[in-house]
């Protein structure tokens, strides 16, 4: 009985202190993109790196958004066919992909993408100058590291993020428009029709508003994880993962968040 006692204690004390390292973390990464925002109202304002993270961030994930977005309306449009086939509605195949992408898939799926590429990249970046002592170095020059690392990063991926999803969009409707159209034999005016009877505002502003959201908490967690590693390269391979396990999880929680406050408020 008594080892019964021990075994679940602790099991139960790894747990809680499981539960209040992740919180710590949490609190940690809130106050550091509070910080971050508060930075980006202040002087100086450095542009070229806004820049530069924008041109990283978006351009460089640009293929793979859009490689990954003409393959999901392209698959989309193939299975939800047959299926409406069955109740004699297949014309109506476009309008469902192009909200079921405008809703859900495109902010998700881009999301995830990008993060797979530049939130592993920002976590790396930033992992490697702080075992090199890079930050420090910034430190001891007088200069705000989480103005210089953290700012320009999250602002990029908000701003980035929604016009990659905007990309994304178009492209699994194209995926889509070409297997249906040129492959299964629907109409084309009608199927551009049901896109448009389909989609309205209120759905293209809150892909817009999950893809912005998105875009922030993969590079606020990319850069929080890179920030605050420790132990030599392993620690920065350890980070990496870390940062990118978190943000898709992050991103498909909040995405459930939003979607309930959209359809409950809106």
């Amino acid at each position: 009985m008594t080892t019964v006692l021990e075994f679940f204690a602790t099991r139960v004390a790894r747990l809680g202190a499981w539960s209040m390292d992740n919180l710590t973390g949490l609190g940690r990464c809130g106050l550091q993109f509070g910080e971050a925002v508060r930075q980006a109202f202040r002087p100086p304002f450095r542009l070229h790196l806004l820049l530069k993270q924008m041109e990283f961030i978006g351009n460089k994930s640009l293929g793979v958004v859009l490689l990954t977005g003409m393959f999901t309306g392209m698959v989309m449009t193939f299975q939800l066919y047959r299926t409406l086939r069955d109740f004699s509605s297949e014309t109506i195949v476009g309008g469902v992909v192009a909200v079921a992408m405008v809703r859900e898939l495109g902010p998700v799926l881009s999301s995830l993408m990008v993060n797979a590429r530049a939130g592993s990249a920002i976590a790396a970046e930033l992992g490697t100058m702080r075992v090199t002592e890079q930050i420090d170095a910034l430190f001891a020059l007088g200069v705000n590291p989480i103005q210089y690392l953290f700012t320009p990063r999250i602002l990029a991926g908000l701003l980035m993020q929604p016009i990659l999803t905007a990309l994304s969009n178009v492209t699994a409707i194209a995926g889509g428009y070409l297997v249906g159209v040129w492959l299964l034999g629907v109409d084309s005016g009608i199927f551009m029709a049901k896109v448009w009877d389909f989609l309205h505002w209120g759905d293209i502003v809150q892909g817009n508003v999950k893809a912005a959201v998105f875009g922030m908490i993969l590079t606020t967690i990319g850069c929080y994880k890179g920030y605050n590693t420790s132990g030599g390269a392993e620690g920065v391979g350890r980070a990496t993962t870390e940062a990118v396990v978190a943000s898709a999880v992050s991103i498909l929680f909040s995405d459930y968040l939003i979607t309930v406050f959209w359809q409950t408020t809106l």
